[in-house]
């Protein structure tokens, strides 16, 4: 494989690489303006920390995901699915970070595909790509989605009569991207501080939200939290499958692990700190959202009453019961809400950098137009507007169905656990049968690598086989998961996209910055 390295300004190599199995070679002619579509470094470790934290907001979206949970396995399956999905995910986080370490690159999941494959490279990582890229799209939908319905939610909590629908909660989401999108494009270099600000909310407004649960609301035992298990509300009978597809409401939370590192080519130092945020990141919101869930398990008041809530929010009501006054409920969502909020500047901020870097490779149609990186605001404009374009036009989805709505969030969490699937089923046979080629970064898991590359891919495929199961039974077409045929069709847009096209253009990950 033939490497060449092109120093930059700033100390910033570009490595071009030749994919061994092209015949083709690379299509020269765009290679040196490729190249000059760079980004500046200017997030350190603490900002980075701060945007991986909040990024994932686990316990403000564990909050809007309750009802998942209390619908399929009840408590039980809430406090227990919590740290089953911690570990599962803490695992995928730390063999994810072993590779940034060595490949800290915007690309990520694709990029490491296309050097762990052992044949057929070239289409596993296109493949790869298109399914982390319209699975970062979908998943940058459920913060607008959840905060625009959450208002709509407490609308509802404060004027009984007012009768919520879903064309105005879709405005409402329209709403929420708004000011996210002009803080990517005009106030870049304040995304920094930004982070560290959401980062100290992030923190310090969970021990204030839990403070005000446990001094005013009335508590449960602790058999109901630990030992109660509830099923035959949905349909399923079998406890196996009721506790796993209560899983959503615990999974979702903590998916995204990967986000800090699309962000890779922005960060200094980013072969050391982008493992550390990654682990750090997760390790933080794990306990925070085993911590939420537990003071709200242990202090809601009425089951049944939660769960038909109204407002279409287990977490309003509960919150409503605790503090019985609806201006103290509206403040208590509001801590949740603002966090969250704020998540969404890093969520578009990352899956645009993914975009702009499945662009630079020639993964998408028309890349030679969204690699473009704007002289003046310094980041991949176009390439933002083409993800805010999918995020506006899916959001017309809940107009015609939420529950088609919600098959897309779950679509969002099945493409991403796919896609962290492939690189490490790639990095275990990689370990199995050529341990010597895999090269080492800053950070490894040394003798644990292969156990803990194992945990993460059964937690992987277990997570990725239950998402897509319907939430209730009998399934009609109003309450149908979505996630597994949208998926397919995705995936067999790839596979047509490789034959007319990738096939000819891409050639594998061309570019690798380096973060010295």
């Amino acid at each position: 494989m033939l490497d060449e390295e092109v120093e930059m300004k700033g100390g910033t190599a570009v490595r071009s690489t030749a994919a061994t199995d092209s015949p083709r070679g690379h299509e020269g002619g765009n290679v040196e303006y490729r190249q000059r579509q760079r980004l500046d470094r200017y997030l350190n470790f603490f900002s980075s920390l701060a945007f991986s934290a909040t990024l994932l907001a686990s316990w403000e979206s564990a909050g809007g995901s309750l009802q998942a949970g209390l619908y399929n396995g009840g408590p039980a399956a809430i406090v227990y699915g919590i740290i089953i999905s911690g570990l599962g995910n803490l695992a995928i986080a730390t063999s994810l970070a072993e590779l940034a370490s060595v490949h800290p690159t915007a690309g990520a999941q694709y990029h490491w595909s296309y050097v762990l494959a052992p044949c057929y490279r070239r289409f596993i990582s296109f493949f790869q790509g298109w399914v982390t890229v319209f699975s970062w799209c979908a998943l940058v939908c459920i913060s607008p989605y959840f905060i625009g319905t959450e208002i709509e939610g407490m609308a509802v909590l404060a004027h009984p009569d007012y009768e919520a629908t879903r064309w105005q909660g879709t405005l409402l989401m329209w709403a929420v991207v708004l000011i996210p999108i002009i803080i990517n494009v005009f106030a870049r270099r304040v995304l920094s501080v930004i982070e560290v600000a959401a980062g100290v909310m992030h923190v310090v407004f969970l021990p204030v939200t839990i403070a005000t649960f446990v001094i005013l609301a009335p508590r449960n035992s602790n058999a109901f939290v630990w030992d109660t298990f509830v099923s035959g509300l949905s349909g399923w009978q079998n406890p196996g499958v009721v506790y796993s597809v209560g899983l959503l409401g615990v999974i979702t939370p903590l998916s995204g692990v990967d986000g800090i590192i699309h962000m890779s080519e922005e960060v200094k130092n980013a072969k050391t700190v982008i493992p550390r945020s990654m682990i750090y990141g997760t390790i933080i919101n794990t306990i925070m959202a085993f911590g939420y869930l537990l003071a709200i398990l242990y202090c809601m008041g009425d089951y049944a009453e939660a769960l038909t809530s109204p407002t279409n929010y287990p977490i309003i009501t509960i919150a409503y019961q605790a503090t019985g006054s609806k201006a103290a409920t509206f403040v208590l969502m509001a801590m949740g809400m603002l966090p969250g909020w704020i998540a969404l500047f890093n969520g578009l901020a990352s899956v645009t950098r993914l975009t702009w870097a499945f662009a630079r490779d020639n993964g998408l149609p028309f890349s030679d137009f969204f690699v473009k990186v704007d002289p003046r605001y310094k980041i991949p404009i176009r390439a933002l507007f083409l993800v805010t374009t999918l995020v506006f036009l899916l959001s017309f989805i809940q107009i015609g169905s939420t529950a088609a709505f919600n098959a897309i969030l779950s679509l969002s969490t099945l493409g991403l656990y796919i896609s962290y699937l492939i690189p490490l089923v790639l990095l275990v046979f990689k370990r199995l049968t050529a341990p010597g080629d895999i090269p080492q970064g800053t950070f490894s898991l040394g003798k644990w690598g292969l156990p803990i590359n194992f945990v993460a891919i059964l937690f992987a495929l277990y997570f990725s086989i239950f998402l897509p199961f319907p939430a209730t039974l009998p399934v009609t077409g109003e309450n149908m998961n979505y996630a597994g045929p949208v998926l397919g069709f995705i995936m067999l847009f790839a596979v047509g996209d490789w034959v007319v096209r990738g096939r000819y253009k891409w050639h594998g990950p061309t570019m690798a910055y380096s973060t010295e």
